[in-house]
């Protein structure tokens, strides 16, 4: 059952508004080579084989590849998009199993996995991932993020 809600929404995301099984709103990535020598500047990843095509092919890729940490970064978009201004995002685990390029269709896709009080904090564990074109998970990961209760309010 996929979540679909407008923006004004999501910023008032609940606990008991979310059940296990909710899968959260993809969110679909087509990065080019541009956008990863911005991230480059952005991050200070100058490591070359993340802009020059040289640098990659020697290395044994047809092309240059995606930054590990980007992929991270649109994971922890998927979250944060998801669970709005009242949500915290408390862990973000990924792990990255297969190298991704440029020019290729990315989706970062999430399901609620655990839904749980402690401490009267409402907790929420995410599974996510970074499917690629052919829809295998080259970045795999999990998330833990609380949303506000309608008890504490």
């Amino acid at each position: 059952m996929a979540i679909t809600k407008s923006v004004s929404e999501l910023i008032s995301l609940m606990f008991e508004d979310v059940a296990i099984g909710d899968e959260l709103p993809e969110i679909v990535k087509k990065p080019d080579t541009r956008q990863l020598v911005m991230y480059a500047g952005a991050s200070q990843d100058f490591v070359a084989i993340h802009y020059d095509q040289n640098v990659a092919q020697e290395a044994g890729h047809p092309k240059v590849i995606i930054h590990g940490a980007l992929k991270s970064a649109w994971l922890g978009q998927l979250v944060t998009t998801w669970m709005g201004v009242n949500g915290r995002l408390l862990e973000l685990d990924v792990s990255y199993r297969a190298i991704d390029f440029p020019g290729e269709t990315l989706t970062c896709i999430g399901k609620v996995i655990d839904t749980r009080i402690e401490d009267g904090v409402g907790l929420v564990e995410l599974e996510i991932g970074l499917n690629n074109s052919e829809g295998a998970s080259s970045t795999p990961g999990r998330a833990l993020v609380s949303l506000p209760t309608r008890a504490a309010n």
